[in-house]
């Protein structure tokens, strides 16, 4: 009878330290942007566009000065826990090219709505819904592409999988697979694989409804008609550089580029020099626009 209670007691406990730990895993502060594309005198328009589940999505609509409506469009997305911030420096720079630009806030991040808790898989989900608003700012048939850090780089190759109309996906310190990463994390944090981390996995992989392998960019990229290029910074240690080595070996033959910067971690690679040219070089090729 004492055996039983203490194992009862036992499960109980772990149950709910399960709990904790994916709450604080998932919990992220909304926190609106600070400053918009005005810092760099660039005219925009504040937007908002349905997603799942009755929700919305709040962003920003920089349009080409020239012909936007056949104009290419990047749309921009930004990592765990940030907003349409992030992508400012990337707005900067790309403006210049003469694409039509949409950031925006995944849900639960920035000043899109909450929704339970985030996920790889939402942000792949927002992004498919972003593709359908630019298609009602331009023409069918306008090329589309994506420029995606971290997790948003990640969501950008499962949208690009789930959406033909995604002809190019550049992808900055993306992980391969969502397992992985959080893993790394868990052990960083000294927590036991068994039985913790194994059940904060299958705790997690629940609440978002869906099995890892099946929204994991590395088991997607080859699905997609899209072009890749994939950089990664040697020294990150938020997601391992492996990651994006093993996102290029899934590539199909010439489907991907892989460009490793040596010195550069997790955020910091657009301090790269030649980066913009770099990106711009390979968005141009790809979506074949001579701008």
């Amino acid at each position: 009878m004492m055996t039983f209670f203490w194992t009862t007691l036992l499960i109980i406990s772990l149950f709910w330290i399960v709990r904790f730990i994916a709450a604080k895993f998932f919990q992220i502060k909304l926190t609106p942007h600070a400053e918009t594309p005005e810092k760099f005198n660039i005219p925009f328009e504040e937007v908002r566009f349905p997603t799942l589940n009755n929700r919305s999505l709040y962003g920003w609509w920089i349009p080409s000065a020239q012909n936007s409506e056949i104009t290419p469009t990047l749309i921009l997305v930004h990592g765990w826990s940030r907003n349409v911030g992030r992508m400012l420096r990337y707005i900067q720079h790309l403006h210049p090219f003469n694409y039509n630009l949409l950031a925006f806030d995944a849900r639960h991040h920035g000043s899109s709505d909450e929704d339970g808790f985030s996920s790889m898989l939402k942000f792949g989900q927002d992004i498919k819904q972003a593709v359908n608003f630019v298609m009602t700012k331009c023409q069918q048939g306008t090329k589309i592409g994506l420029v995606g850090l971290s997790i948003g780089g990640a969501g950008s190759i499962y949208a690009a999988s789930l959406d033909s109309r995604i002809e190019a996906v550049v992808t900055v310190g993306a992980p391969a697979h969502a397992r992985d990463v959080m893993e790394y994390e868990f052990a960083k944090k000294r927590l036991p694989k068994i039985p913790v981390v194994w059940l904060l996995l299958k705790f997690i992989q629940y609440k978002i409804g869906m099995p890892f392998d099946d929204f994991a960019p590395v088991h997607n990229i080859s699905k997609s008609k899209a072009k890749f290029l994939i950089i990664h910074g040697v020294d990150d240690i938020v997601v391992p550089y492996s990651q994006g080595e093993r996102l290029f070996q899934a590539a199909k033959p010439n489907q991907a580029e892989f460009w490793e910067i040596e010195g550069k971690a997790h955020s910091n690679c657009h301090h790269e020099p030649g980066f913009w040219t770099k990106v711009e070089t390979f968005l141009s090729s790809a979506l074949d626009y001579k701008n």
